[in-house]
């Protein structure tokens, strides 16, 4: 045997003899080869057959080695069967039905669209046009989740939403879903809406199974968890509750001074009071004397920053108490609207001191996805966006 169909043999597939080696260009090569196997067994009836009924040659792509183009030329047998009595063609290991590329050379795709810059470049390593490139990637994506991805619900659920596309002139929205056991997306939906979100999520199992789940402060959130996760405990995230002050402050503030965000004045009101040098609390405290308003909320942020430093929930749930009364004497808007908050969240915020749960790492993946769609300056497709999304984040 030549020493070119020696190594031929090496890169056929499983099953497959190697005839002959070609060069047919300088960067391309073909194998020719066939099966060797004494019988094989109808795909209708499964029974087997050894009678040949005639040849075919097909012609396949295979994964490039050291950026020489590989083909295939696989003189294929069709046998007869008998009980059908008709004709079958013998499978190979590793080609699907009806391609004529096989699983290597997609998966070569897939791992060229990763590792690419851009588009040209893979089209020019693989050989390829861009709709093929297209139509495989998403197909592997998918081949992918199916391995990574099949299993239920775990006990700990981060929900959160971040911007997807804008249509018609409207912002549309996708939901993820943060597997805290795993570190990992389990799902990303389309929408807000909590129609939307079951009839896109009840084919996963396990609901009953959840324990906790982390949300920000979102009513329509809130009725979705109750009606699809019966037993699970909602945890308001502590950053969103912390924040709720933040809009009234930076308001006061620019009314003030302006609108100077490098302002070290900006700063210090946003920072926590007990991290703050002796001589910059003393400067903001002098400063705050003449705006009353702004002091009042002010002394509320810190009250907020002060309760999530309790340890223990039933000293969590008498400071809250306390807060809440305190905030009750109050003629600021903004603060009454944060009594009514406060009370309307109370045993999802309580919930954090049993838990010490946050949505930390949902917020994280927010990000990876904003770099995806950055990547790709946008997509059109939702079912495209997924697949990158949760690929992206196992």
């Amino acid at each position: 045997m030549p020493s070119s169909q020696r190594l031929a043999q090496f890169l056929v597939l499983p099953e497959l003899k190697a005839t002959a080696f070609k060069k047919v260009q300088i960067a391309s090569n073909v194998i020719q080869a066939r099966k060797t196997s004494q019988f094989e067994v109808c795909p209708k009836c499964a029974t087997p057959s050894s009678v040949v009924y005639d040849h075919r040659i097909v012609r396949l792509r295979d994964a490039p080695v050291r950026g020489q183009s590989m083909r295939l030329s696989v003189k294929k047998r069709r046998f007869f069967c008998k009980p059908c009595r008709k004709p079958f063609t013998e499978p190979l290991i590793g080609v699907r039905k009806g391609h004529r590329t096989t699983l290597r050379y997609r998966k070569s795709v897939l791992w060229a669209c990763e590792n690419f810059s851009d588009l040209s470049r893979v089209r020019k390593a693989m050989r390829c046009s861009s709709g093929f490139i297209y139509q495989t990637l998403y197909e592997q994506l998918q081949e992918r989740l199916k391995k990574n991805l099949n299993y239920s619900w775990p006990s700990t659920v981060g929900v959160d939403e971040h911007f997807f596309t804008r249509r018609r002139g409207r912002a549309e929205f996708v939901t993820v879903f943060t597997d805290y056991q795993n570190k990992r997306l389990r799902e990303v939906a389309f929408g807000k809406v909590k129609g939307e979100l079951i009839a896109q999520l009840k084919n996963i199992n396990g609901r009953e199974n959840v324990r906790n789940v982390i949300i920000d402060m979102s009513d329509g959130y809130r009725s979705f968890i109750k009606d699809f996760f019966p037993n699970a405990r909602i945890v308001a995230d502590k950053f969103h509750v912390l924040r709720l002050l933040t809009p009234a402050i930076n308001k006061r503030r620019v009314a003030i001074t302006g609108d100077k965000r490098s302002l070290p004045l900006r700063r210090l009101l946003l920072r926590r009071r007990h991290r703050l040098a002796y001589y910059e609390r003393d400067a903001l405290d002098r400063w705050l004397l003449d705006h009353a308003e702004l002091r009042d909320v002010y002394t509320a942020k810190e009250a907020m920053f002060s309760f999530y430093r309790i340890k223990g929930k039933n000293r969590a749930a008498k400071a809250l108490t306390k807060l809440t009364d305190w905030l009750a004497h109050s003629k600021i808007k903004e603060l009454k609207k944060l009594r009514r908050t406060l009370m309307s969240w109370r045993h999802e915020i309580l919930a954090y001191f049993e838990t010490r749960l946050t949505n930390a790492r949902t917020e994280g993946f927010n990000n990876v996805a904003k770099l995806v769609q950055k990547r790709a300056y946008g997509y059109k497709s939702f079912e495209n966006y997924r697949l990158r999304l949760l690929n992206a984040c196992l």
